[in-house]
């Protein structure tokens, strides 16, 4: 009796652990962007919200950051890897190679697309080409195909967003994004986050958005 109930322990134990370490590697990597961001883009030309929880037609949705801007609105999801990554803008998913072993993920293009759509719906007062997708890898991982358009690495995500010059909004256009976007948002409290996780699993399983 005792080793059954043992064996099943220690499993659950490693998972949540596992699971722990996951999700504090993922908040370091959102918060290292979070700075990187803060240092360069500052007000009154952009503003930056982090962690936005909005709305959707089938529930809602977890946004990294989104940096609005008079060149854009740059919705910003943020991955964490390490090893060789595999993957183009149109595969599914992606895949990590670590240490010989072979693991799959959500294209996070397709991910970030429904992050974009949201945006777009909530700016619906802006052309949908001003709202732009971007993928940021913070780990040590080494890309062995040719980087999509939109995914970068820490170091180059400030030249990246550099790269867009041409003013698309005025001052007080991005402010009422600004405004829009915090009235939209779900308050940013861990009640918000499980009534997340819950509808996701409901929707997809363990697949997270």
């Amino acid at each position: 009796m005792v080793e059954i109930l043992v064996i099943p322990l220690a499993l659950v134990l490693g998972y949540l652990a596992g699971r722990y370490r996951s999700y504090r590697l993922q908040n370091q990597s959102e918060a290292a962007v979070s700075r990187t961001l803060a240092k360069t883009f500052a007000g009154p030309t952009h503003h930056l919200l982090n962690n936005l929880t909005v709305p959707t037609e089938n529930g809602t949705t977890q946004i990294d950051h989104v940096l609005v801007s008079r060149v854009g609105v740059f919705v910003i999801e943020t991955k964490h890897y390490k090893g060789w990554i595999f993957g183009d803008s149109k595969s599914p998913n992606w895949t990590q190679v670590l240490f010989k072993q072979k693991f799959r993920f959500q294209n996070p293009l397709r991910q970030n697309y429904k992050h974009v759509k949201a945006v777009q719906a909530i700016l619906d007062f802006l052309p949908p080409g001003c709202v732009h997708s971007v993928v940021v890898f913070t780990g040590s991982a080494e890309f062995k195909t040719v980087r999509p358009e939109g995914v970068c690495r820490l170091q180059d995500l400030v030249p990246y967003l550099q790269s867009f010059a041409e003013e698309v909004m005025s001052e007080n256009r991005l402010q009422f994004c600004v405004g829009r976007m915090e009235c939209m948002r779900l308050a940013l409290t861990h009640q918000t986050d499980i009534q997340h996780r819950e509808q996701l699993a409901r929707r997809f399983g363990n697949r997270t958005n």
